[in-house]
């Protein structure tokens, strides 16, 4: 039996994870966060007592878009592209197909991005909106979400395929790596994808915030290679695994 080409088995996989990610209960959770903090900003733009309304804005983004929605949705939706596949069996069923295993890692990714970027993007970009940071937070905001979930998305795909339990361990990266060591030990910080993340925002708008302290080239840069890297280390650890 022929291989099927990479195309086409990206195509396949894509497809069927996607159907097996977009459920009503994840989708409108999700969605919960997102517009909480739409919520929150409108708040923040609407009180005349706070002294730097710029300022507080970009504080709410960083503070919730990027440390509680951009992560945890690139989570659960990543981590349970091949996680939910192997305990249902259709990775055993893509297994009995002559497929290659980096088109089924890229089309897990593309499934999980496909689902975490509407729910991160538009609602935190309406909430920079709403905020009243202006242009620039609008648009730093929409920029620094899109590298955050291409990066969180690969790095949690890869991690689905380590450990068995991708949500307790992605949630401890991101609230003990990245919310509390990483600022107070600079060498732990280049490992956060939300230092690259709040670099954007403040190269961007000139505001600055803690972690924030690498140039906007730098921020985009980073988190792309680490994606990259990731979905190559996935796709190495699923040659090597054994799921049926």
């Amino acid at each position: 039996m022929s291989s099927v080409a990479p195309l086409p088995a990206v195509r396949l996989t894509y497809g069927l994870l996607l159907r097996q990610l977009v459920t009503r209960g994840r989708v409108l959770a999700l969605l919960a966060v997102g517009v909480g903090v739409a919520l929150v900003a409108w708040a923040v733009g609407a009180a005349d007592d706070i002294d730097d309304p710029a300022e507080a804005a970009v504080a709410v983004i960083a503070g919730l878009g990027f440390t509680a929605v951009v992560p945890v949705v690139s989570l659960v939706f990543a981590s349970a592209a091949l996680g939910d596949a192997r305990e249902d069996g259709t990775l055993v069923y893509l297994w009995l197909r002559p497929i290659d295993r980096w088109p089924v890692v890229v089309g897990a990714w593309l499934a999980a991005l496909t689902v975490s970027m509407p729910l991160t993007i538009v609602p935190l970009t309406v909430a920079a909106g709403l905020s009243g940071g202006g242009r620039d937070l609008v648009v730093a905001t929409a920029i620094a979400t899109l590298v955050g979930v291409l990066a969180y998305t690969a790095v949690f795909t890869l991690l689905a395929l380590l450990v068995k339990n991708p949500i307790v361990w992605g949630l401890g990266y991101v609230l003990i790596w990245e919310g509390i060591i990483s600022g107070f030990a600079p060498s732990a910080a280049n490992l956060a994808i939300a230092g690259y993340v709040r670099s954007i925002i403040t190269g961007l708008t000139d505001i600055e915030l803690e972690l924030g302290d690498k140039p906007v080239a730098v921020g985009v840069i980073v988190p792309l290679v680490v994606a990259v890297a990731a979905l190559v280390l996935a796709s190495r650890r699923l040659h090597s695994m054994d799921v049926a």
